[in-house]
């Protein structure tokens, strides 16, 4: 049976774990010259409605140093959706590939991509959804901090699809997770209720950014206005402004603390460069190991 990977949901607390180990493996591979070639022979298609610039450049070097070739495709070049249905597009690229890997907007047509394709589908962040991105944040905390299980970690800004997959990634690791948010832009109620059910995390909504940030081991943020909702931002910035993470505000953290950002960032808005550049950011460490935990995921799925 193909194995997609749509949501963290779809792993087991195991196949994270295994899938950290396995990142890590791959890391100390490359610095050695290193990397296994379990995609050898294999085509990867890669679609991209939204830009980006570390999930194609890591999923693509991840892939041709895993031995695979890979072809990426723009908005305009298809117009999945549009001008071609969902299903034709996944039956069609099933024929000439063995693995797709879509950065789109609605998660229903990730959802349904994998439905109609018979070779796996990878999200590669939905609005709704950033599994790849948090996995990979996942596989930073460990390396860092030593653990995973038990690490507070203080979500500040907008609820958005970085929330969703940390609040998902909390029904299978036990986490200390405070989500700090305007009433108006709290994460999906249902996510959060999901998580709350699981009953392994603490899980803490709160307006108030110095409460979130209180003793945390780890502060993250993210852009207020994601792609797709850049006519918001003037409305959001209004709304978030308190919510900004700057020097004041991170001395309420753990003096061991570190800042995460899944990038790119808009400086002095949502983080200030004192903190962005500070010595307990790790922003580039979550760049660089997107790539390890890419290669990771797929040697999991063509093992």
């Amino acid at each position: 049976m193909k194995k997609d990977f749509l949501s963290i949901l779809d792993l087991t607390t195991s196949e994270i774990k295994d899938l950290i180990s396995r990142a890590k493996v791959m890391k100390n591979l490359r610095y050695w010259g290193e990397s296994p070639q379990v995609m050898k022979g294999k085509k990867a298609i890669l679609i991209f409605r939204k830009p980006s610039l570390r999930t194609r450049a890591s999923f693509e070097i991840g892939i041709n140093e895993l031995g695979g070739t890979s072809y990426t495709f723009h908005d305009e070049e298809i117009q999945i959706g549009k001008r071609e249905s969902v299903a034709d597009v996944a039956r069609v690229f099933s024929r000439y590939c063995d693995i797709i890997i879509i950065r789109t907007y609605a998660q229903k047509e990730v959802e349904d991509l994998a439905r109609y394709a018979s070779v796996p589908v990878i999200n590669a962040l939905t609005d709704l959804l950033h599994p790849c991105q948090v996995l990979s944040d996942a596989f930073t905390i460990m390396e860092i901090k030593g653990r995973l299980e038990g690490i507070s970690i203080a979500y500040v800004g907008d609820g958005n699809n970085i929330a969703h997959s940390l609040l998902n990634l909390a029904c299978r690791i036990p986490l200390d997770l405070r989500i700090a948010t305007p009433p108006m832009y709290q994460p999906v109620e249902g996510i959060v209720e999901n998580a709350r059910k699981h009953g392994i995390s603490r899980i803490s909504l709160t307006s108030d950014p110095v409460e979130a940030v209180r003793g945390a081991d780890v502060v993250y943020t993210d852009v207020w206005a994601s792609m797709g909702q850049k006519h918001l931002a003037t409305e959001k910035e209004k709304a978030l402004s308190p919510y900004q993470v700057n020097a004041e505000l991170v001395k309420h953290a753990k003096p061991d603390f570190i800042f995460m950002h899944c990038l790119p960032a808009e400086r002095g808005k949502e983080v200030t460069d004192e903190v962005i550049d500070g010595p307990n950011s790790v922003v580039f460490e979550q760049a660089e190991n997107r790539l390890h935990m890419q290669k990771a995921l797929l040697a999991y799925i063509f093992r």
